[in-house]
């Protein structure tokens, strides 16, 4: 072969190597999570169901793919003396508060001292055809490094990277209620599963989903639209929660019918029990061996323990004003015993000692909402940092959906 000829050969081989690295990378991106844009509602039929960070100029991943450093969080120098309510113990708290401070459509992370450490978004941190609206409730992954979010009423499960304070992922249509693929209606209380899946209730469409980013699609969906009476797994009547139980199993709360259910992820159910005295119950979960938590979303709000046989074990329904709850939406255990919880109508986030039923700590004002350090409009749901939140106290027994 001439010269010219095998210098035109090595050309080809080496045009034909890059073309085929490009259409490899181009692979791989479309298998993770696609991207779309929000800046209007004429193409949301055309748009992918789980869309990653659009402003991100790296393909993106799964959260259980990403991060290799120690710590995600990047938390403010404390300031100040904080701005708690009188006679706040900070002691009562393992570490900072997380909270979906909805009316104010944030992320906030106050330190048992008061003082907010962490934000989510600030300028900058969404595109400029990005919306975070209403966050209902948000918790931290099991690996520590996301959180989950569930915009309720902006129809969307968002997944927030906190290194770098971006959504890199997110399920539904912004705006845009609706029970087909890819679409959900009030979706609430997601959580990621240790091996990457979602687990959603989808309250207005009656049922549960478990979904995995790269296939955009539920790939077990228990319950139907339409059909919202209590038959579980069949049917559920709105459900509100599905919180990881010690045994693997979750516990989904149904609004309409006042049940609270233990059900594996392949649906097998193993008990279900009206709690004692609540009318709307709201995000039940586990406390101890037979002994779990729920709350009234009522006014005056309750809070309520009990066992699997729907026995009461311990209740909380103060008469003073100054305890009296209004429409409490989450409610968990912390490591000493006590309970955090968001008040939601009162605007504000609050410990409780179950021994003297006396409140131990609070950020926020009853009946001042406001943006302000130290205050809160309609917080609905709290969790703790790592090592103490809720997922990662439970990654190993969450249950894995292939098992």
């Amino acid at each position: 072969m001439s010269q010219p000829r095998r210098r035109a050969a090595v050309v080809r081989r080496r045009r034909l190597t890059v073309s085929l690295t490009v259409l490899a990378t181009l692979i791989g991106v479309a298998l993770t999570w696609g991207t779309h844009r929000e800046d209007t509602h004429s193409d949301a039929a055309a748009r992918p169901a789980i869309t990653s960070d659009a402003g991100s100029s790296a393909p993106s991943r799964t959260p259980s793919q990403r991060h290799a450093a120690a710590t995600p969080w990047h938390l403010q120098p404390p300031q100040g003396r904080g701005h708690l309510a009188k006679g706040s113990n900070p002691s009562v708290l393992p570490g900072p508060v997380l909270i979906a401070d909805r009316a104010n459509s944030r992320l906030l992370v106050v330190d048992p001292q008061g003082r907010v450490r962490w934000r989510f978004p600030r300028p900058g941190d969404l595109s400029a055809r990005q919306r975070f609206r209403v966050p209902d409730d948000a918790f931290v992954s099991p690996n520590g490094r996301d959180i989950v979010a569930t915009e309720e009423d902006y129809s969307v499960v968002s997944i927030i990277d906190i290194a770098t304070r971006h959504l890199v992922g997110r399920y539904g249509h912004p705006g845009i209620p609706g029970s087909g693929i890819g679409y959900v209606h009030n979706p609430d209380d997601a959580m990621l599963l240790p091996g990457g899946d979602l687990l959603s209730a989808d309250i207005k469409n009656c049922r549960v989903l478990l979904l995995h980013p790269q296939l955009r699609r539920p790939f077990r969906v228990f319950g139907h639209p339409g059909n919202c009476t209590h038959n579980p797994p069949q049917s559920f009547g709105s459900p509100n929660g599905a919180f990881p139980m010690r045994n693997g199993n979750y516990l989904i709360t149904e609004i309409t019918g006042d049940w609270v259910d233990s059900m594996s992820l392949h649906g097998k159910l193993q008990w279900a029990v009206h709690p004692p005295g609540i009318v709307y119950p709201s995000d039940s979960n586990q406390v101890g061996p037979n002994k779990f938590l729920t709350v009234g979303y009522t006014d005056p709000g309750k809070l309520i323990e009990f066992n699997r046989q729907g026995r009461s074990l311990w209740r909380y329904r103060p008469r003073n004003a100054a305890g009296r709850l209004n429409h409490p939406s989450l409610a968990m255990p912390l490591p000493n015993g006590d309970i955090l919880l968001n008040d939601d109508y009162n605007n504000r986030v609050l410990v409780i000692d179950p021994h003297t039923n006396r409140i131990v700590w609070q950020y926020g004002h009853r009946g001042q909402p406001g943006r302000r350090p130290g205050q809160l409009r309609i917080p609905d749901g709290v969790d703790l940092l790592p090592p103490y939140s809720l997922d990662v106290t439970h990654r190993s027994t969450m249950g894995r959906p292939n098992m």
